[in-house]
């Protein structure tokens, strides 16, 4: 055990907090494109452009880029070259379309963290970024040809949204974001890392006049991936600072909670008073009971003495065979006064077991079930997760789904999920008072991820559990985790969760 602290407090000590940037979050998917040229053995072509992941395994780009590999299959070698990592990847297009402008790749031996359509609107003067890798930049820092197929990051420049045009019958993003030569297929994204276009052409300055670049417009790209059959991620929430976001949603949560606390005083005021009402009617009930009883035994007890005195009126009569039966039943008559009278109901009474079921409980640490959670778009930012409904299963003691352990934070729960097949860390939160569910995203690259899961290692139970060895372990691991995140996520997904699901 101490020799594991002693590495995890190496780990921390080495570990300086990752960047986690919305433009270089995209840029985890960005791939240099190389088509070479091979005739009878030697190289005779060299060209290079820009792409981005729209899978894990495939990158979209310009036809342009690709043109010689599709016109000669078996002469030209396609070449993915990822931003991250140490190893490019041979590919093969497997969709082109010469008028969009638009090429589709895909390779194998790698998955890349896939961007983010953008389908909401792009205003005129909307900051811009555009990802890629100028054959400028290249000329000036490149040594041998070795360096064009070896990973390194992608170059980003800025500008504006300069308004959409029509570009030999494609629609096109006019910009001002500086690109060259080698750019083209890289993405232009909004500022929250969404793709809003792929660059394919500039426009040259000349006697003073400004450079423009174009893009292949989102709608374009869109269609030519619905016609080949691919699958995409894209989202339409607008773009919001995350520091803004979270400060809203703190003031929100603040409310929230407030308002939760609120009605559970309302509804224990509530319960108290029909608790009062119920005990005042159930006393009144008792002692009517007690009376009625009270005064059936005293008309027995006349109606036996009464029985008495007939029998010795018969007696006196002569009539000895109705006396004795006069005298037996007043006799018994008077017996049964006494019991009645003795068996009366007391008058107090407590509350009734449908009445303090009503009770409000603490719904800390309680099985809520099957919830369905919902987007709260107003309390979240979203750069390029699904804003689709959320299922959830929550358990006693912050079991979630049957098999997920939460820890508990106050009257919270919270779980940091580090998955193996995604370059992301979630801290997942889930609040049963006011029943909102909450993921934070950090978007982080290779080695910030590599470091993460070392730092989780097997420490995450199989199942759920409160055995506290098991617990300490998890929230060490965590602890851990969170010291080297960055300052600020990426995202902020917000859930209110209803019953059902």
């Amino acid at each position: 055990m101490i020799r594991r602290l002693l590495l995890l407090l190496a780990l921390l000590a080495a570990a300086t907090p990752a960047a986690a940037d919305d433009i270089g979050a995209t840029a985890r998917g960005v791939v240099r494109i190389v088509t070479i040229a091979v005739v009878d053995g030697p190289v005779v072509g060299f060209g290079h452009g820009s792409g981005v992941a729209i899978a894990p395994n495939r990158v979209v780009t310009n036809a342009h880029v690709t043109e010689l590999a599709q016109r000669y299959p078996d002469n030209v070698v396609v070449g993915v070259v990822p931003s991250e990592g140490d190893k490019s990847f041979q590919g093969h297009v497997v969709a082109y379309d010469a008028k969009a402008d638009l090429a589709m790749i895909e390779f194998s031996g790698a998955r890349l963290p896939p961007a983010t359509l953008y389908t909401g609107p792009v205003n005129e003067g909307d900051p811009v970024v555009a990802l890629g890798y100028p054959g400028n930049v290249d000329l000036a820092t490149a040594r041998s040809a070795a360096d064009y197929i070896r990973p390194t990051s992608p170059v980003r420049s800025e500008g504006v949204f300069s308004g959409r045009r029509s570009l030999t019958g494609v629609e096109v993003l006019l910009h001002t974001a500086s690109i060259a030569r080698g750019n083209s297929g890289g993405p232009l994204l909004d500022r929250c890392g969404r793709v809003i276009g792929i660059n394919s052409a500039i426009t040259r300055g000349e006697e003073g006049d400004s450079s423009f670049g174009f893009a292949i417009a989102d709608t374009e790209l869109a269609a030519f991936l619905r016609k080949a059959k691919q699958p995409f991620q894209q989202v339409g929430t607008p773009c919001t600072s995350i520091e803004e976001r979270m400060r809203d949603d703190s003031e929100a949560d603040a409310r929230a909670r407030s308002d939760a606390a609120t009605n559970a005083r309302e509804t224990m005021a509530r319960d108290a008073l029909a608790r009062e009402e119920t005990l005042a009617a159930a006393r009144t009930a008792a002692l009517t009971r007690r009376e009625d009883r009270m005064a059936l035994a005293g008309l027995m007890l006349v109606l036996g003495a009464m029985g008495i005195g007939a029998a010795g009126f018969l007696v006196l009569q002569g009539d000895r065979r109705r006396a004795r039966w006069a005298l037996g039943g007043g006799a018994a008559l008077m017996a049964a006064a006494v019991v009645v009278y003795l068996l009366r109901p007391s008058a107090e009474v407590s509350l009734p077991a449908v009445a303090a079921a009503a009770r409000p409980a603490s719904t800390a640490n309680a099985p809520l079930g099957k919830l369905t959670c919902s987007l709260v778009p107003e309390r979240s930012r979203v750069t390029v997760s699904s804003t689709a409904d959320v299922p959830l299963d929550w358990g006693r003691s912050g079991c979630v789904n049957g098999r997920t352990q939460y820890l508990p934070d106050g009257d919270r729960w919270q779980r940091v999920l580090v998955p193996d097949g995604e370059q992301t860390v979630s801290v997942l939160g889930f609040d049963p008072a006011t029943r909102t569910y909450t993921n934070t995203r950090y978007l982080l690259g290779a080695g910030a991820m590599e470091m993460v899961r070392k730092l989780r290692g097997d420490t995450a139970p199989k199942a759920c559990t409160i055995a506290p060895g098991a617990i300490d372990r998890l929230a060490q691991a965590e602890a851990a985790i969170r010291a080297t995140l960055p300052p600020l996520p990426n995202e902020k997904l917000v859930y209110t969760c209803r019953k059902g699901g």
